[in-house]
């Protein structure tokens, strides 16, 4: 061979290696998909990566919000490490460290109180957020104060607005000194881990996410995505099921933190359960009897059967907008609330209005519905539990996680012997316990 055909073959080879992997490079390039969010009216990019992903939620179509809108980021840029680093909260626009940043305003989850859009102040609030009930008692108990009021909280809070006997008008992030009992320090270093903020936990069982996340995106108890999303690893734990908000909490999402174990304050630690098996070794029934409730406890067949969200309002869960001491101080469902007492009804309430809390709020769920006319429950804090309809002659409950129906039985016209001053379950327990079959 002549070196000018030597010469022309090794640029024929190198433009055909060009070509190839021009080819190769346009084969994995994924399409460019823009979108243009009408609330912004800016142009994002990030579907073309993210395409298949999961909507948010019915109440945050992606057509009005777009991706940029609540999480930040460079909606423009296709390279992953660029488009990602200016995102808020990393994956969790809702960490209790930005939701004001990109959950509010009064349009959206920081409205007013009496509209009941304070959604972040009460959140900010809650005995939840703040772990002031645990951090009052253990510095109480050990000589770090002398009540037991809340004067800490996990980070400082003010209220201006105090609404309930009880409410405090400020709490001082917890940092306690060289000087504070030995135990506090302990307690401060190792046991602040039950509160919206805290680092999650990555194990079998305990993974969740922060803020608002923490209950209204549900993980699987062995932390896998499940959803549709190409970017998201299915392998690898620690993301939501989905990509996606929800009021259709199962009890297994409030389990990730609550009845896992207990603290010993003698030890100044975190006893994790040991008769946890494993998610998937049970059937999903045998599992929930197992893994609802501690094996100490005691509990009725409604307290098994039922969701934390069927009994526990918003009001108790994400707050009141005050601040508290402990939990028991915005705590007042009882069991009265639905069963009633031997001498009267449970407060009932008839909607009249199409704007009532209990036709907004059942628009968020899937498995209920409230309109105009329909006789719900009421509380003796004027909130409502739409799925809990009286037909006339029956209470009937809409379970919120499965749409199962089920008749709620009155304490009048029967033989039970509860007093309207014993409310407390341990009551109930004494004639309706619930004896697990699987131990």
């Amino acid at each position: 061979m002549s070196g000018y055909q030597k010469v022309t073959a090794v640029l024929g080879l190198a433009f055909l290696l060009i070509v190839v992997g021009a080819i190769v490079r346009q084969e994995r390039q994924p399409d460019v998909v823009q979108l243009v969010p009408t609330l912004t009216g800016q142009p994002e990019l990030c579907l073309t990566c993210h395409e298949g992903i999961e909507e948010i939620s019915a109440s945050h179509p992606t057509e009005a919000f777009g991706c940029v809108l609540c999480h930040g980021g460079d909606g423009l840029a296709l390279d992953a490490d660029l488009a990602h680093a200016t995102m808020r909260g990393g994956r969790n626009p809702s960490d209790l460290a930005v939701v004001e940043e990109s959950c509010g305003g009064s349009a959206c989850h920081s409205g007013a109180a009496e509209d009941g859009g304070d959604h972040i102040h009460r959140v900010l609030t809650s005995v939840q957020a703040t772990y002031a009930g645990a951090i009052a008692q253990v510095n109480f108990a050990f000589g770090g104060q002398t009540d037991a009021i809340a004067h800490f909280g996990i980070t400082a809070v003010t209220d201006d607005n105090i609404t309930t006997d009880t409410g405090l008008a400020a709490l001082a992030a917890f940092h306690p000194g060289p000087d504070a009992p030995e135990a506090v320090q302990t307690f401060s270093n190792e046991c602040l881990r039950c509160h919206l903020s805290a680092a999650v936990t990555e194990a079998p069982y305990y993974y969740r996410s922060t803020g608002c996340a923490a209950c209204h995106v549900v993980y699987e108890n062995d932390g896998l995505y499940r959803g549709s999303d190409p970017t998201t690893p299915k392998d690898e734990p620690g993301y939501g099921r989905s990509h996606q908000l929800t009021t259709a909490i199962p009890y297994t999402q409030c389990n990730h933190c609550h009845n896992r174990g207990n603290y010993s304050l003698r030890q100044m630690s975190f006893l994790e359960r040991d008769d946890l098996p494993g998610p998937s070794s049970l059937s999903a029934q045998e599992q929930r009897e197992l893994e609802y409730y501690q094996p100490i406890s005691q509990f009725t067949l409604c307290e098994w059967e039922l969701d934390c969200v069927d009994c526990h309002t918003n009001g108790e869960v994400m707050g009141n907008g005050d601040i508290h001491s402990n939990q028991r101080e915005v705590q007042y469902i009882q069991c009265q609330t639905c069963h009633g007492t031997l001498t009267e009804m449970p407060l009932l309430e008839t909607i009249s209005d199409p704007e009532h809390p209990a036709i907004i709020s059942a628009a968020l769920n899937p498995n209920y519905s409230v309109a105009v006319g329909d006789t719900v429950i009421a509380t003796t804090q004027g909130e409502t539990f739409g799925w809990v309809q009286w037909d006339g002659e029956r209470l009937i409950e809409t379970g919120k996680v499965d749409g199962r129906l089920y008749e709620v039985p009155l304490v009048m016209g029967s033989s039970c012997q509860q007093k309207p001053d014993e409310q407390e379950s341990s009551y109930c327990h004494e004639c309706h316990t619930y004896e697990r079959t699987v131990k």
